[in-house]
């Protein structure tokens, strides 16, 4: 049997509009997250105020909960704000798993940040945002490009949302489109196999491109608690 790639070509049509779906959703994912995600560490990091141990606390116990768990709660939100079958009811919810790992990433790669370097931008009259945008952003690149690679996966890779949060064809991601795929395939193994392989190509090639940074960034967020 002579090697062919028709099963990638087949498959690569059949779920171009489910790649393309899912491309938005995790750059908007991405994109949302960092808008939160970026302040609320910073703040978590840098300012003092009461409670901040009871808001970590809440941030990490974010974490333990099952998505699973949350997906009833955020259909019946949904429903009534008419977010279904939405690029941003989708954003919204990979969201609500992104933003806190993110902050709790950048958190320790702010806190690493010398308090000099903040307080000779403040002599040189900065105010807080600006300081925040022009020193405390560009030296922190590491840690934000590694929560986004992140937010970018956690994205790519669901399916609890995207199955519960869609009630028709008109969004599919591309975890559904291979559900969808499986199903009507059954034993196709070779359209099945190239439709696994264009699913994980997009992650790949991100990883091996911002390879360095991921490392670079979690050590960084590492070092310091």
């Amino acid at each position: 049997m002579e090697p062919t790639i028709e099963a990638y070509k087949i498959t690569f049509i059949e779920q171009l509009s489910h790649i393309k779906t899912s491309l938005i959703i995790s750059f908007g994912t991405v994109i949302f997250s960092l808008i939160i995600a970026l302040p609320t560490a910073y703040a978590l990091a840098k300012f003092r105020f009461k409670f901040i141990n009871l808001i970590l606390l809440l941030i990490l116990i974010t974490q333990m909960v099952p998505n699973i768990m949350m997906t009833t709660p955020l259909y019946l939100m949904f429903s009534k704000i008419h977010l279904l079958n939405t690029h941003i009811g989708l954003i919204l919810a990979d969201s609500t798993y992104a933003v806190p790992f993110i902050v709790l990433i950048l958190r320790t790669v702010f806190m690493n940040i010398p308090s000099e370097l903040l307080e000779a931008s403040y002599i040189d009259g900065a105010g807080e945002l600006k300081t925040f945008i022009r020193v405390v952003l560009p030296v922190s690149y590491s840690g934000i490009i590694t929560g986004a690679l992140f937010a970018f996966l956690f994205s790519w890779g669901d399916f609890i949302y995207a199955l519960t949060l869609t009630t028709d064809e008109s969004i599919r991601p591309i975890t559904l489109g291979i559900y969808n795929f499986i199903g009507q395939y059954t034993e196709n193994w070779n359209q099945l196999m190239a439709a696994s392989v264009i699913a994980i190509a997009p992650v790949t090639i991100l990883l091996i491109m911002f390879q360095k940074y991921i490392t670079a960034g979690l050590t960084e967020g590492s070092t310091k608690g």
